[in-house]
């Protein structure tokens, strides 16, 4: 199942990422593609902060994950752009994050394949003039129901 959502700025963006967590249950693995600079963090941080979080929230390029410890559960936020091999995963006990009372938020998940679980949902996020355009495909009956929610909502 493949839906399409549009933000027109940064703002609606954040509202999105909340949107998409609640559909989610906060629970799960998203995979988020597009290019630099397409929104991926932006999404994040709204997903994030609709869980509380009031800190800061930004890419964890240099780290390759961020975990925020929650009072309704755990997000991990990874980010793999400067990942050289998927072996490397396996050296942060990349397994141990993917419980199934956390939401995993994973930038560049292509840097990671055959390591990385398969999503419930994977979202693409596109420029679209001012704005950005997100196409999301559910993987799981999870993921598939937080699409139909959205679309839901949207109409």
């Amino acid at each position: 199942m493949s839906d399409s959502l549009f933000a027109a700025d940064e703002q609606a963006m954040e509202s999105l990422g909340a949107a998409i967590g609640q559909a989610m249950g906060f629970r799960g693995v998203i995979y988020l593609d597009g290019d630099l600079g397409a929104g991926k963090t932006t999404l994040s941080r709204g997903l994030i902060r609709a869980l509380g979080h009031r800190g800061a929230v930004k890419s964890p390029t240099f780290t390759l994950v961020e975990p925020y410890e929650l009072e309704v559960g755990t997000i991990y936020h990874f980010d793999l752009y400067r990942l050289l091999d998927p072996e490397e995963l396996e050296f942060l006990g990349i397994r141990d994050y993917f419980a199934p009372g956390s939401l995993c938020l994973i930038e560049w998940p292509e840097k990671g394949a055959g390591v990385l679980p398969s999503s419930d949902l994977t979202i693409t996020i596109a420029a679209e003039g001012e704005g950005r355009r997100l196409h999301l495909a559910g993987h799981s009956a999870q993921g598939q129901a937080a699409c139909r929610q959205l679309r839901d909502k949207q109409e």
